[in-house]
């Protein structure tokens, strides 16, 4: 029996999320651990209001989250949405390698 699959409709919305190049800078700093909402607007020159417009994105894939800590709001990155979507490409990325190789083999018996 094969593993359970991410439903589709989740896999989109992690890949909408994910087309973003704003919101994969915010995925690629929050690797580094957890991170206020100032620390991550910073680099990416981007207002408090846009970021959080990016965040909400994100959140509703659920690949970050954030928690109030005093005054500030920090967030994290959740890891599964991100492995189920690896999980998708490296199943497709599988298949390609499969019909590639075929096509390469009889490319070569069929000169």
């Amino acid at each position: 029996m094969s593993p359970a699959r991410p439903a589709p409709s989740s896999l989109d919305v992690v890949f909408a999320a994910l087309s973003d190049p704003t919101r994969r800078a915010v995925v690629e700093r929050l690797r580094l651990g957890p991170a206020t909402m100032t620390e991550l607007a910073t680099p990416l020159a981007a207002s408090l209001p846009a970021l959080t417009k990016h965040l909400s994105v994100l959140q509703r894939a659920g690949l970050v989250a954030t928690a109030k800590r005093g005054r500030q709001r920090y967030c994290t990155l959740t890891a599964a949405p991100l492995r189920d979507a690896a999980a998708w490409l490296a199943e497709y990325g599988a298949y390609w390698d499969e019909r590639l190789g075929a096509l390469t083999t009889y490319l070569k018996e069929n000169p």
